[in-house]
């Protein structure tokens, strides 16, 4: 029988990055980008929660959780740019990462908390947007190695 460090050290298979977005400033739309350059300790280059030693420094959520963001707004689809988070991942499930370090195209990412939605959600998704978003905001990570992230690079446990 398998050990739990052995359970949660195991995934499938790699994710992929779907979507990039930084906020460059409060209440401003998101700049959708092809690729962005992580930041050792501080975060995305031009989003403005890049702070030195911050918890937030990247945020990421689930494409799955996307679609069931969706569903249960009753919409066919959303625009990731809506509930502003940086990196959509497809085919890996972000909370397994929880107290794990993992790459990002060339970056070295840390988990570090959940990302709980805002009260901006209920204006973003409409009615019922902050609810439908608890479960399903993704993560919070810093960036311990500098990398250039790009659409369609993978998402990878660190070996331990």
């Amino acid at each position: 029988m398998d050990t739990l460090q052995t359970l949660t050290s195991t995934f499938a298979h790699a994710g992929q990055v779907t979507w990039i977005g930084v906020r460059p400033a409060r209440m401003q739309p998101l700049r959708v980008v092809d690729t962005v350059q992580a930041i050792e300790s501080l975060g995305l280059e031009g989003d403005r929660y890049a702070s030195p030693d911050g918890k937030r420094q990247v945020t990421l959520i689930q494409a799955e959780h996307l679609q069931t963001v969706a569903d249960l707004l009753g919409l066919g689809e959303i625009d990731p740019g809506l509930v502003r988070r940086n990196i959509v991942v497809s085919g890996l499930n972000l909370l397994a990462l929880k107290g794990k370090r993992f790459r990002v195209g060339d970056a070295l990412l840390e988990y570090t908390g959940p990302c709980d939605p805002c009260s901006r959600m209920e204006t973003n998704l409409g009615k019922g947007g902050y609810n439908v978003m608890r479960g399903h905001g993704g993560i919070t990570a810093r960036v311990l190695r500098s990398g250039l992230i790009r659409q369609g690079d993978a998402v990878t446990p660190e070996n331990e």
